[in-house]
């Protein structure tokens, strides 16, 4: 039976048009209300209202005048990037990253560490993730009291609604108190997602996908994905599992997946694809790095850019597959863009792109693929991070909603809220 439906109320679209009007400030400053009226479709006075609501929270400040042909000077806002910061957690397969941001979304510190495969027990994962997030406060210098939040974005099928990771099928996690278990280690309101919703929500901020009103963001790791953007807002489904392409057959009875199936895009496209897929062209190859799936895929990547005959030909077979796949997603969604994302993506960079878009072009019908770009993701730092400090802003603004300043219900607890979409 699906989930029920969530009625949203006219507190929650308050909260809602709050978010979209910070965003789009981050993204422009200095802005004016006429400005953000234009960019958001909402009324001036709204515009207003919510631009009084966000200076009284003191997320942004005014800064000035704009002459405007002839008329009445209009006032400038910015956000105060002092205001407070925000922690986004890219918590993946391989690593642990932990960034801190000021309001504006620059980077302030940094911390993170390889893991080693095996190393998946919650609690040790937790440490990992707690660890690093005391790191980049301390190393910044920043006072607790100014954090507004941490974003965490982990593996597979996330409720964010309860902090349980409800299936991360590489790691075998079945209903994992992760919001929880993080709680008891982390000091700050907590905010779960996955990144397939972080990297397609950075993309729409920062990235390939900004101004666009449908894009898919395809993120290639250990696992693989598809963040939606459509209509201009994040699609997460009606249980917030939307995306999960990575899990969808694209070889009948072909090889079997850590989520039960066989032939699935994930299997000749993740990480351990890849590595698969060099073993079955060249089974001793040094390129091959066993038990280290960072270490192949870069190998692998220098090996094309030096023009290794074995090297080109993975890349070759991983392009096909994934044209395939990719090419089913221009066909079904009709993007404007599709985005490459994540470590794997980063990697290979121009050479996997340049393989991908002619891979699509076999699979793809005409019309589709006539409107969209496929692009390498433009942001330079880490899109999950980015995007999942994103969660950790918008439950900031709902903790506002509720009272409680931009503190969240407790000082060690915040649930995720099914009102308002990034």
């Amino acid at each position: 039976m699906g989930a029920p439906s969530v009625k949203r109320t006219s507190r929650d679209i308050r909260t809602a048009n709050r978010y979209e009007v910070l965003r789009q400030i981050i993204a422009e400053s200095p802005t004016s209300r006429q400005e953000l009226a234009a960019a958001t479709g909402l009324s001036l006075a709204t515009v207003a209202t919510l631009v009084g609501e966000l200076l009284d929270l003191g997320m942004i400040v005014e800064v000035g005048f704009e002459d405007s042909a002839g008329g009445r000077p209009r006032g400038l806002v910015a956000v105060d990037a002092a205001g407070g910061v925000l922690i986004g957690v890219d918590l993946a397969e391989t690593y642990v990253r932990v960034e801190l941001f000021d309001l504006a979304l620059n980077v302030l510190a940094r911390a993170g560490e390889e893991t080693s495969p095996g190393e998946n027990r919650p609690e040790r994962v937790v440490d990992r993730v707690a660890s690093a997030v005391g790191s980049v406060v301390e190393r910044a210098g920043i006072d607790a009291a100014r954090v507004l939040g941490a974003g965490v974005s982990v593996p597979g099928q996330v409720d964010r609604a309860t902090g349980v990771s409800e299936y991360a099928p590489n790691w075998d996690w079945h209903d994992v108190p992760l919001l929880d278990l993080l709680a008891e280690r982390i000091p700050h309101p907590l905010y779960l997602d996955n990144p397939l919703r972080a990297c397609a929500v950075a993309e729409l901020w920062f990235g390939a996908a900004r101004g666009r009103g449908d894009a898919v963001v395809v993120n290639l790791g250990t696992g693989v994905g598809a963040g939606l953007v459509l209509g201009g807002g994040v699609h997460r489904g009606v249980s917030n599992s939307a995306g999960e392409w990575g899990h969808t057959t694209l070889v009948l009875d072909g090889r079997p997946c850590h989520c039960g199936h066989h032939g699935c895009v994930e299997t000749y496209t993740g990480a351990p694809g890849i590595m698969l897929n060099l073993r079955e062209v060249s089974p001793h190859s040094p390129l091959l790095r066993p038990d280290d799936q960072t270490a192949t895929v870069d190998a692998l990547a220098r090996g094309v850019a030096s023009g290794d005959p074995v090297a080109v030909e993975v890349l070759e077979d991983t392009a096909r597959y994934l044209g395939a796949g990719i090419a089913g997603l221009i066909n079904l969604f009709n993007p404007e863009v599709v985005v490459l994302s994540s470590w794997v993506a980063a990697a290979f960079g121009e050479p996997l792109l340049d393989a991908v878009r002619e891979a699509v072009t076999r699979h793809a019908l005409r019309r589709p693929l006539a409107a969209t770009r496929i692009v390498l993701s433009p942001i330079p730092t880490d899109p999950v991070c980015l995007g999942a400090a994103t969660f950790a802003l918008e439950g900031a603004l709902q903790a506002a909603r509720r009272g409680t300043g931009t503190r969240a219900d407790t000082p060690t607890r915040a649930r995720g809220s099914r009102a308002g979409t990034p």
